[in-house]
C-alpha cells in the first residue's frame, strides 16, 4: 500500500474512533446500556482496523 494512502486511512481510523469513544461516554451518561454495547464493538471495529494497518 502507498505510505500516503496508509497514512490517510489511519488518520481517518483514528478520527473515527475518537468521534466514537465520545459517542460512547455519552451514551453512559444517559444511561443507555445497549447503545453502550453497540458503540463498544463499533469501536472495536475501528481499533481492529487500526491494528491491520500497522
Amino acid at each position: 500500500m502507498q505510505p500516503a494512502l496508509h497514512s490517510n486511512q489511519a488518520a481517518l481510523l483514528n478520527r473515527l474512533y475518537d468521534m466514537k469513544r465520545q459517542q460512547i461516554e455519552r451514551a453512559q451518561q444517559q444511561g443507555a446500556p445497549l447503545r453502550c454495547q453497540v458503540l463498544e464493538a463499533e469501536a472495536q471495529a475501528i481499533s481492529d482496523a487500526l491494528k491491520a494497518l500497522r
